[in-house]
């Protein structure tokens, strides 16, 4: 039976701006020292492709597939990819439980917030490992909600967290991937494991605007807002009075934010 999956953020563009901020360095730096010139790259649930446009900057001529469900944003990757000047990069749409390759057809396959959106991270992670080469890859980072962490204190972003989690519990997905993880792959029968965590900071006055009216437009405008309202987990009101919150603390210019990660690197 196919599955359908809820991708909680939804493509607004007040979550593709923050996917768009996302690169190679920033957001797979743990990968990194592990590719290799040459290596066939898998990049699953790509989005707008600039992770994916620097993995194949590091692989080159190795080849690099972007793969992802919504067919608007690869498009967008697309025309990054070409603007980039980057002749080694492919996107197309494929679902991560069906991949349509054939069995060791990649090097490295990558996935980057990837695992905490689906019902069974357990059968991606094993077709994930079918299409790798026996001695290749898979690499997967994920974040931890519950392990994210700011100041000063603010009620209102005590209630986006307890939202949030309410939001991907309604939606079988897990907000705190990052720290299973390692429990996740063991499960999956994978046993050549490294495990590490990796952070993002926002605490200089201009990424903690861009981080805090980031939050303040998801909950107003994407379907994470909406999401709240047809759960009935919370009220217009409040997602007002919660975005407000997003935007106060943005301007404090004592304000620091972490975001942590769990990162895998398993070895096949």
């Amino acid at each position: 039976m196919e599955r359908v999956d809820t991708y909680t953020h939804g493509h607004h563009e007040s979550v593709l701006r923050s996917h768009r901020w996302r690169t190679a360095e920033n957001s797979a730096g743990y990968l990194l020292p592990y590719l290799e010139e040459g290596n066939d790259v898998l990049d699953v649930g790509c989005g707008p492709g600039t992770i994916t446009v620097g993995l194949a900057k590091h692989v080159r001529p190795g080849r690099v597939l972007g793969v992802d469900r919504a067919t608007d944003v690869l498009m967008k990757a697309s025309e990054l990819a070409e603007a980039s000047d980057v002749d080694n990069v492919l996107f197309e749409q494929a679902d991560v439980y069906n991949l349509p390759y054939a069995r060791g057809a990649f090097d490295v396959v990558h996935a980057h917030q990837v695992l905490q959106h689906l019902s069974d991270p357990i059968a991606a992670l094993k077709e994930m490992a079918r299409v790798t080469r026996h001695g290749g890859l898979i690499a997967v980072r994920d974040a931890d909600y519950a392990a994210m962490s700011w100041y000063p204190a603010n009620a209102g972003l005590d209630r986006w967290q307890e939202l949030y989690h309410q939001v991907t519990e309604k939606n079988n997905a897990e907000a705190d991937a990052g720290r299973r993880l390692l429990a996740w792959a063991r499960e999956a029968g994978f046993e050549d494991i490294t495990a590490t965590s990796g952070t993002w900071t926002y605490a200089d006055d201009d990424s903690r605007s861009w981080w805090s009216n980031l939050w303040a437009d998801r909950l107003e405008q994407s379907s994470l807002g909406r999401q709240i309202l047809t759960g009935g987990f919370g009220t217009e009101t409040e997602i007002t009075e919660v975005a407000q919150a997003w935007r106060d603390w943005g301007q404090d210019e004592d304000g620091w934010f972490v975001v942590v990660h769990g990162e895998l690197i398993i070895r096949m």
